[in-house]
C-alpha cells in the first residue's frame, strides 16, 4: 500500500501509526495535506505569510490533539476544520483588518481541484470579491468551489447542518455574482450540492 497517497484509509492508518509512536507517519500525513491546507488558509487570510503561519499552527494543533481524533469523520475533514478555525482565530486577532491583495501572478497550483472556480484560474477581481464576502459565506465558497470539497464535507468542517452550507454557498455565489457584475451569475453554477 502506498502511504503517500491521500485517502481516508491511508490517513487513518497513518494517524494510528503516529499514535502508536511512529513520528514519521505524521510527516507523511503533513506531506499529503499541507498544500491544500495552505491553499485554504491563503484563500481565507489572503496573506501569504499569515497563511504559512496558519498552516504551521494547524499542523501543530493536529500534532498536539491527534489523540482526540476519533475517526467519526475523515481525517481530512477534521484537519480542514482545524485549519478554518485557526484562520478564524487569526482574523479575530487582527480585528478583521483587511489584508492586501495577493501578489500579481501568485496562485498555488493544485491539480486536484476541479471545482467551479479553479484555483489556477482565479483572477484578482475574484480574489477581491471573495475577500469582501462575509466570513461564513467566504469559507463555504472557498471550501466548496475553490477547493472542490463535497458540501457534506464542508458542513462537517464548518460544523453546521448541510442545509446551512447550501444556503451559505448559494448566498456567497450570489454576492460574488453581484460584486463581479454578474460575470459569474449564480445560475452558471451546477444544480444541487455541486460536488456529490
Amino acid at each position: 500500500m502506498n502511504l503517500r497517497r491521500t485517502g481516508r484509509n491511508s490517513d487513518d492508518l497513518l494517524i494510528s501509526r503516529y499514535l502508536a509512536g511512529d513520528a514519521h507517519a505524521f510527516d507523511l500525513l503533513m506531506e499529503a495535506h499541507e498544500r491544500r491546507v495552505f491553499a485554504v488558509c491563503l484563500r481565507i487570510l489572503r496573506d501569504r505569510e499569515e497563511a504559512l503561519d496558519a498552516t504551521q499552527e494547524t499542523f501543530i494543533t493536529v500534532l498536539r490533539k491527534a489523540g482526540s481524533f476519533q475517526g467519526r469523520a475523515a481525517f481530512s475533514t477534521w484537519l480542514y476544520r482545524v485549519a478554518v478555525n485557526t484562520c478564524y482565530d487569526q482574523l479575530r486577532k487582527k480585528k478583521r483588518r483587511r489584508a492586501g491583495r495577493l501578489p500579481e501572478g501568485y496562485d498555488p497550483r493544485d491539480t486536484s481541484v476541479n471545482g467551479t472556480l479553479e484555483a489556477v484560474e482565479l483572477r484578482p477581481a475574484i480574489e477581491e470579491a471573495l475577500a469582501e464576502l462575509p466570513q461564513e459565506f467566504g469559507a463555504a465558497v472557498v471550501l466548496s468551489d475553490v477547493e472542490g470539497l463535497p458540501l457534506k464535507q464542508v458542513a462537517e468542517i464548518l460544523e453546521v447542518p448541510l442545509g446551512t452550507v447550501k444556503s451559505r454557498v448559494f448566498r456567497g455565489r450570489k454576492l460574488l455574482a453581484a460584486k463581479l457584475g454578474n460575470l459569474f451569475d449564480h445560475r452558471d453554477y451546477p444544480k444541487g450540492d455541486g460536488h456529490g
